[in-house]
This record gives C-alpha cells, sequence and structure tokens, in this order.
C-alpha cells in the first residue's frame, strides 16, 4: 500500500470518529436533559397568576399619580393652568352632545309621475350645544335641530335627556332646546364686544358624535383670528353669517352648536361653521359671537321666536368698485312715522356709527339692528352736509312681524301689503296678498313664502283679506280651480292652477 492510499484511510477514519464524538455529545446533552427531568418526580402545581412587582408603582395618596384629576381652576398648578387647561375645566361640564332623527321622503321617477308618496327613511344627524342657564335651556345651531323629529342629549357623563325645541332661528343659524333642569350646568358666559385679534380661543364639542365610545366634548385651541367677518352660508341659504369670530382653533363636522371659549375659560361665541375645501377643518372656523347668541335665544324663549328690529329706513352702500365692500352707507329711504323719521333722519343722510360700532356698509347696519333687538334705543352717528350729527331712537319691530296674519286655506297664512312692507322687504309691487309661511298642507299650491298674489282667477287682489274671500267663494263653487296671478321676486306671472276645498 503506498503512501497516499494509507494517508487517506488514516484521514477517514479520524473523520468518523469525529462525527461520533460529536453525535454523542449531543445525544448525552439529550439524555443527560431527559434523565433529570424524569428523575425529579412529578411537577409542582403552578404558581397562581399575580402581577408581576412593580418597582415603580405609587402606593401613597401624596404619590401624583394617585390625585384625582383637578375638578376647577384653584386645584391646578401653576405650570399647568394653561388657557385651554383653565377653559376646559370650566366649560367642559356645560357641553352636551345632540342627536337628532328626521323623517326623509325620497321619490323616484315612477312614484313622482303617478304622485305617489314614496319611500320614506330616517335620517341621523349630529351636533354640539351647551347650557346657558340651570334650568335646561340649551344653545344649539338651527342646522343641527331644524326639520328633526327626534333630539336626543347627552352630557358628559353619558345621560341621556329626550330635548324639547323652543324654537329656532333660521336667519342666524341659532336655536334653543330644553332639557330637564338641574341637570347640565350653565357654562359661564362672557362677551363678544371687546376681543382681541390674537388672543387664545378654545373650541369645544363632540365632532365625532359616539365614534370614540366617550361622551365627553373635544377641545382643540388656538386664536381669535379675526373679528367683523362677513362670509357667505354655503348651498344658497339666507343665513347672517355677518360680524362672525373667526379662529384657527380646530372646528369639525359635529362641533357645530359648542362654545368657543377665552383664556378666561368664558364662553365668548357659538361654533357654527368653516371654511373648507376638503370638508374637514383647514384653520378657518367662525363662530357666531355670544352677545348676538344671547339676544336670540332671549326673543326665542320669551316669543318662540326672534322678532327683527325695525328702524323705517333702508341704507345702501355706494361703492366705489362693484367688488369691494366698502364705502358710504347712504340713507336712501325714510318711511313717515318710522322710528328714524321720528328721530330726524333723511334720505342722503351718510351713516357712521351705531352704538360706537363703525359702519363700513348696509350689511353692518342690518347686524347692529340684529344685535340690538327690538325695544332697544340706539345711537346713530350720522353725517350730512359735512357736519356730524346724533340721533337716538327706539327700534320697533319689522312691519311682517306686527302685521295680522289671515288664514286662508289650511297651512296657508297671508299678510296685506303696505308700504312699510313694501320697504323692508323691498316688494317690486305696492299691493297685494303676501304669504307669510306655507305649511305642510299647503304644498300643493305650489306657492313659497314671500310670493305676493296679485290677482286670484283674473279677480284682483289687494289685500289678505281679499284673496280670502276669493278663496272662499270659489272652494264653494263646482270645480274649485284656481290660478294665481303672483309676484315671486323680480318675476311676475300665472302659477299652475290647483282646486281648493
Amino acid at each position: 500500500m503506498n503512501e497516499g492510499n494509507r494517508a487517506r484511510r488514516m484521514l477517514a477514519s479520524a473523520a468518523r470518529v469525529l462525527v461520533a464524538a460529536t453525535v454523542l455529545i449531543f445525544a448525552g446533552l439529550g439524555v443527560g436533559a431527559l434523565v433529570t427531568t424524569l428523575g425529579d418526580g412529578p411537577r409542582p402545581p403552578p404558581e397562581e397568576s399575580r402581577p408581576a412587582n412593580n418597582p415603580f408603582a405609587r402606593t401613597s395618596l401624596a404619590d401624583p399619580a394617585n390625585r384625582p384629576a383637578p375638578q376647577s381652576v384653584a386645584e391646578i398648578s401653576g405650570a399647568r393652568r394653561t388657557p385651554t387647561v383653565i377653559a376646559a375645566v370650566r366649560v367642559l361640564p356645560s357641553v352636551v352632545s345632540l342627536r337628532t332623527e328626521r323623517t326623509v321622503q325620497s321619490q323616484d321617477m315612477f312614484t313622482r309621475f303617478f304622485n305617489r308618496g314614496g319611500r320614506s327613511r330616517v335620517e341621523a344627524g349630529l351636533g354640539s350645544g351647551f347650557a346657558i342657564d340651570d334650568a335646561g335651556t340649551i344653545i344649539t345651531n338651527a342646522h343641527v335641530v331644524s326639520g328633526a323629529d327626534r333630539i336626543e342629549v347627552v352630557d358628559r357623563d353619558g345621560q341621556r335627556f329626550e330635548a324639547e325645541v323652543v324654537g329656532f332661528d333660521e336667519l342666524t343659524d341659532l336655536a334653543v332646546v330644553r332639557v330637564p333642569p338641574g341637570r347640565v350646568p350653565a357654562a359661564p358666559l362672557g362677551t363678544s364686544s371687546n376681543l382681541l385679534i390674537g388672543e387664545p380661543a378654545v373650541a369645544l364639542g363632540n365632532p365625532s358624535g359616539y365614534a370614540l365610545r366617550n361622551t365627553e366634548a373635544t377641545v382643540t385651541s388656538g386664536v381669535v383670528s379675526g373679528v367683523g367677518r362677513d362670509i357667505q352660508a354655503a348651498g344658497g341659504r339666507e343665513v347672517l353669517y355677518a360680524d362672525m369670530i373667526q379662529t384657527d382653533a380646530s372646528i369639525n363636522p359635529g362641533n357645530s352648536g359648542g362654545p368657543l371659549a377665552n383664556a378666561d375659560g368664558d364662553v365668548i361665541g357659538v361654533n357654527s361653521s368653516i371654511f373648507s375645501r376638503s370638508g374637514g377643518s383647514e384653520g378657518m372656523g367662525f363662530a357666531i359671537p355670544i352677545d348676538r347668541a344671547l339676544v336670540v335665544a332671549s326673543e326665542l324663549l320669551q316669543f318662540g321666536r326672534v322678532r327683527r328690529p325695525w328702524a323705517g329706513l333702508q341704507v345702501l352702500t355706494d361703492r366705489p368698485d362693484p367688488e369691494s365692500v366698502f364705502g358710504r352707507p347712504l340713507v336712501v329711504e325714510v318711511l313717515d312715522g318710522t322710528p328714524a323719521d321720528d328721530a330726524g333722519l333723511r334720505a342722503g343722510d351718510e351713516i357712521v356709527t351705531l352704538n360706537g360700532r363703525v359702519i363700513n356698509h348696509d350689511l353692518d347696519w342690518q347686524v347692529g339692528l340684529v344685535d340690538s333687538g327690538v325695544g332697544s334705543t340706539v345711537d346713530v352717528t350720522f353725517q350730512r352736509a359735512g357736519r356730524e350729527l346724533q340721533a337716538r331712537f327706539r327700534l320697533d319691530e319689522v312691519p311682517t312681524g306686527r302685521a295680522e296674519r289671515i288664514e286662508v286655506l289650511a297651512g296657508l297664512r297671508l299678510i296685506t301689503v303696505s308700504p312699510q312692507i313694501q320697504q323692508e322687504l323691498n316688494l317690486r309691487v305696492d299691493a297685494g296678498a303676501l304669504i307669510a309661511s306655507v305649511g305642510e298642507e299647503a304644498r300643493g299650491t305650489r306657492l313659497r313664502e314671500g310670493d305676493v298674489i296679485l290677482s286670484i282667477n283674473r279677480n284682483e287682489v289687494r289685500s289678505a283679506e281679499d284673496a280670502g274671500e276669493l278663496f272662499e267663494y270659489y272652494a264653494r263653487s263646482r270645480d274649485g280651480s284656481v290660478q294665481l296671478y303672483i309676484a315671486r321676486g323680480t318675476e311676475i306671472g300665472y302659477l299652475q292652477p290647483f282646486r281648493v276645498r
């Protein structure tokens, strides 16, 4: 055997020894482990479950982690006493969520063609609100509760109450609902008359509804970005979104009706709308000034409606350029026997201030009247022939508010057009029967609020009484068919005939 073969056999033998040794080592470890387990006898029962020892646990009430959350501003340490915290502690207990249900009728082409009722479905809505007294009076937005068949109010502790609508005013987008007294504490109310641009602002409300499984309101903070903002309502709605508070505190859908508070924790506004291209908050939120909200709430609580103030004059802005909102607010007409006439105002006067507030355009004038309210005394500064003069007078209610309403058909109420009503509504006609309200029973007439009936079956109508007599006459006739000639805005024409009974 040569040396090469002998060397190869020695290497192979060494390799087999090494492999065998390796197998034994691992097998020995396995056997040893097995023998050790079997040789110890039966396993003891597992220990009872108990929490692990926490070396950081606090056991004393003196430890900060065991102290309850502060319930008042006085209990908050100086380092934690920020404007947002102050507002949250003071206002959160008064904030509620509103859940609404309204029945909506839907029609397809088939049901419309055969004049059938269509299908009804229940539409849910969400909003926020806050208490202004301890008697259960809640302020929210009109668009939150308008048309609702049922309203449920939920407080911060999850208690639910059926709410009753006291009244709502779509022009100012404000509403008042009532829950049982003593359940929701009153929010601390401030004023919107002396706001500072840049001061802290805190928005409170429930933007998520019940999605977060928590009924306590959400708090967002920012600053008062601007005051006196006039914005256009979406969807062509006739809403007085004027002299609004602008804030960059995040306001989202569901926040509507919640309070806007200042650094003192006093409510200064009612969250109402946002300027958004995405549908969410983009840092441009708007709140109705609390001073206006309280005037409207008082009207709704006392009268169930909001009486519109009336001075008896018409103000238009002479603008240097059509795109500008600023100009000279000029008196273009003063009616005889009205508060403005008795105070000595004349056509051609230029309005400068109303109750100390500068009037830059005609909308400022209208907002100033609304914020003052019916029955209040106002001070007006105006210029005449280069001289600055003063006038003081008491505001009346608008003529349409004071006028007698006559129900001529079920759900159809009319008012006689007078010179004052013509000026108030800027009507093109000086006589006729003004449609004051159209109830559900009268929808088939196709009349709208604000229309003026000029004739019925070619018989002239100069008053609400004329219209009532003609409707009654044709209701007794065999056919009962009537065709109305009406004024609607800037247009005049005939409506499609309908039958009266």
